[in-house]
C-alpha cells in the first residue's frame, strides 16, 4: 500500500506553490497582461483568482485529502469515493490523462532551459545580432542541429523520472525546497537590474521603470471585453494548475488533522507573488529597455517564449560578457526551476495511480511515467514545426483543464453535497473563511466556469476545423508553403488522435483498476 506523506509542512507548500508556479508565470503572464488592457487586466485576473482560483484551490485540496484518506492518490477513484456512479471515474480520467500529455511537451520546454543556461554559460550569443539569435532558437527547435535537442530532452526526462523514483519527501519535497528559493533569489535579482536600467546607458533607450509603467498602465476601453476576462481566467488556470490532477494528489498525502485551507492560501498566493511581483518585472521591462515599446507591442504578438528565448539572449549581452553570462543562468535557471518543479507534479498522480490500483513499486511506476512521457512527446518534439507540440498544449493544458475543473466543482457542490464539502474544507482548519466562501462555491464559481467554457467555444470551434491554416492555405501563392500547410493539418489531426487514444487507454485502464479492486 502507498503509505507515503511529505516530510513537513514547509516542504508541503514549497512543493504545492512549485507545481503552480511554471514557465506561465513568467513568459505567459506579461504578454498576456499587455495583450489585454496593460493594468486594467490585473482587474478581472483578480476577480477571477478570488471567484474562481480560490474556490477551486479549496475544493481540489478538499477532494485529494478526502480520497486520500481512503487510499486514492489519483482522481479517477477520488472521485468515484465522492459518488459511486460510473461517470465520475471516468471523468476523473482527466486528472491522469492531462498530466501526462502535458509533461510530454513539458519535458522539452525544460531542456530547452538547460540548454540556453549551458549557451549563457559558453558565450555562445556574443556577438549574435538579434536577428542571428532569434534564428538559433529557431533552427534548434526545428531539429537543423542534428539530434542535439532529442538528447537533451531525453536527459531531462531521465532527471524527472530518477527525482520521482525518490519518492516525495527525498525527491519532490527536496527540489522543492532548493528549486523555489533559488527561483525567487534569482527573481529578485533580474528585477532589480530590469528596474535599475537607465536610459543612455549600456545601448538602453528607455529606464527599466518605462516597461513597468507601460505593463501597468490600464486601458479602461479593454476592462467589459469578453476576450480580456476570458484571457484573465484562462492565465488563473494556467497559472495554478487547476483541472490537472496534480493538486488532488499532492492533497492526498496530507493527513485528516493538516490545515489545507491555510496551505491551500499559502501555495495560492505564494504563486500570486512570484506572477505578479516577479512575472512582470523581468521580461518586460528589460525589452522596453533596450528595444522600445513599439518593437516590444510588436513581439509580444508572437507569445512569451519568442521575447523569453529570442529576444533576451541578446539584451543580456548590452550588459558586458560577465554580467550577460550570470543573468542568462539566472534566467534559464530561473525558468528551468519553474518548470521542473510543475513537470514533477504531474508525474506523482500517475505514479500513485499505479500504485494504489496494481501495487507497483514506486520506483516502477516512477520509470514507467518516464516512458510515457517519452512516447506521447516523441512527436511534439520531431513534429514541433507542424504544429504537434501546440495542439497538446491548447487541448490538454488549456481546454481539458476547464472541462474537468467544471465537472469536479459540480460534483463537490452538487452531488457530493456543498454541506459536506464545506465541513471537508474546515476539518482540522486552524483558519476559517466566512460562511459567504460557501455559497461562491455552489453558486459563482459553478457559473463562472460555465460562462468560461461556453466563451471558450468558438475558438474550439475553429481550432478543430483548422480554420486558420485553411485560411494561409488559400491565401498562400507558393506550392512549397502550401505543400508543407497540407502535412501541417494532417499531423495535427494525427495529434488530435494521438490525445483521443491516450484518454481512451487510459479509460481502460480505470476500468481495468475498477473490476481488479472494487467490483463485486
Amino acid at each position: 500500500m502507498n503509505k507515503e506523506q511529505w516530510g513537513s509542512r514547509v516542504g508541503l507548500v514549497f512543493a504545492m506553490a512549485g507545481n503552480a508556479v511554471g514557465l506561465g508565470n513568467f513568459l505567459r503572464f506579461p504578454v498576456q497582461a499587455i495583450q489585454n488592457g496593460g493594468g486594467s487586466f490585473i482587474i478581472p485576473y483578480l476577480i477571477s483568482f478570488l471567484l474562481m482560483g480560490i474556490p477551486l484551490l479549496l475544493v481540489e485540496w478538499s477532494i485529494g485529502r478526502f480520497g486520500g484518506a481512503f487510499g486514492h492518490h489519483a482522481t479517477p477513484f477520488q472521485l468515484h469515493r465522492m459518488d459511486n456512479r460510473k461517470i465520475w471515474k471516468y471523468i476523473g480520467v482527466f486528472g491522469l490523462f492531462t498530466n501526462i500529455a502535458v509533461a510530454s511537451y513539458y519535458c522539452y520546454l525544460e531542456s530547452w532551459t538547460i540548454t540556453w543556461v549551458y549557451h549563457s554559460i559558453a558565450r555562445t550569443f556574443s556577438g549574435m545580432s538579434g536577428v542571428e539569435v532569434a534564428s538559433f532558437f529557431d533552427s534548434y527547435v526545428s531539429l537543423q542541429q542534428h539530434t542535439i535537442p532529442v538528447f537533451v530532452w531525453f536527459l531531462c526526462i531521465l532527471l524527472n523520472t530518477y527525482i520521482l523514483s525518490r519518492g516525495l519527501e527525498g525527491g519532490v519535497e527536496k527540489v522543492a525546497k532548493i528549486g523555489m528559493p533559488l527561483l525567487i533569489l534569482f527573481g529578485l535579482f533580474l528585477a532589480i537590474k530590469a528596474f535599475f536600467i537607465k536610459e543612455g546607458v549600456e545601448g538602453a533607450i528607455n529606464d527599466g521603470s518605462v516597461g513597468l509603467n507601460f505593463l501597468w498602465t490600464p486601458d479602461f476601453s479593454t476592462i467589459w471585453s469578453a476576450k480580456v476576462w476570458l484571457a484573465a481566467a484562462g492565465q488563473i488556470f494556467f497559472t495554478l494548475s487547476l483541472g490537472m490532477g496534480s493538486i488532488h494528489c499532492y492533497s492526498s498525502y496530507v493527513s485528516k488533522k493538516d490545515d489545507i485551507a491555510l496551505n491551500a492560501m499559502s501555495a495560492g498566493w505564494m504563486n500570486e507573488f512570484v506572477e505578479v511581483v516577479l512575472g512582470s518585472a523581468i521580461l518586460i521591462p528589460i525589452a522596453v529597455g533596450y528595444l522600445g515599446i513599439d518593437k516590444v507591442i510588436e513581439l509580444t504578438k508572437f507569445g512569451g517564449l519568442g521575447l523569453g528565448f529570442k529576444t533576451l539572449p541578446f539584451l543580456f549581452e548590452q550588459w558586458g560578457a560577465a554580467m550577460a553570462a550570470f543573468a542568462g543562468v539566472f534566467w534559464f535557471g530561473l525558468l528551468f526551476f519553474a518548470g521542473i518543479t510543475s513537470s514533477l507534479a504531474m508525474g506523482t498522480p500517475v505514479m500513485g495511480f499505479f500504485m494504489d490500483e496494481f501495487n507497483w513499486k514506486r520506483k516502477s511506476s516512477a520509470w514507467f511515467f518516464g516512458l510515457l512521457i517519452f512516447v506521447f512527446g516523441l512527436p511534439t518534439v520531431i513534429f514541433y514545426k507542424y504544429g504537434v507540440f501546440d495542439e497538446f498544449d491548447y487541448w490538454a493544458g488549456t481546454v481539458a483543464l476547464v472541462v474537468f475543473a467544471l465537472f469536479e466543482i459540480i460534483l463537490f457542490a452538487w452531488v457530493f453535497g456543498i454541506d459536506k464539502g464545506w465541513k471537508e474544507i474546515n476539518l482540522g482548519a486552524d483558519i476559517k473563511f466566512p460562511n459567504f466562501t460557501k455559497y461562491i462555491i455552489k453558486y459563482i464559481t459553478p457559473i463562472f466556469l460555465g460562462v468560461v467554457f461556453i466563451g471558450s467555444l468558438p475558438g474550439i470551434w475553429q481550432k478543430i476545423t483548422n480554420v486558420e491554416i485553411y485560411e494561409k492555405i488559400a491565401s498562400a501563392t507558393d506550392a512549397n508553403v502550401i505543400h508543407e500547410l497540407e502535412k501541417t493539418i494532417l499531423f495535427v489531426n494525427g495529434s488530435r488522435l494521438l490525445l483521443v487514444f491516450l484518454y481512451a487507454g487510459i479509460s481502460v485502464v480505470v476500468y481495468m483498476a475498477y473490476r481488479k479492486n472494487y467490483a463485486k
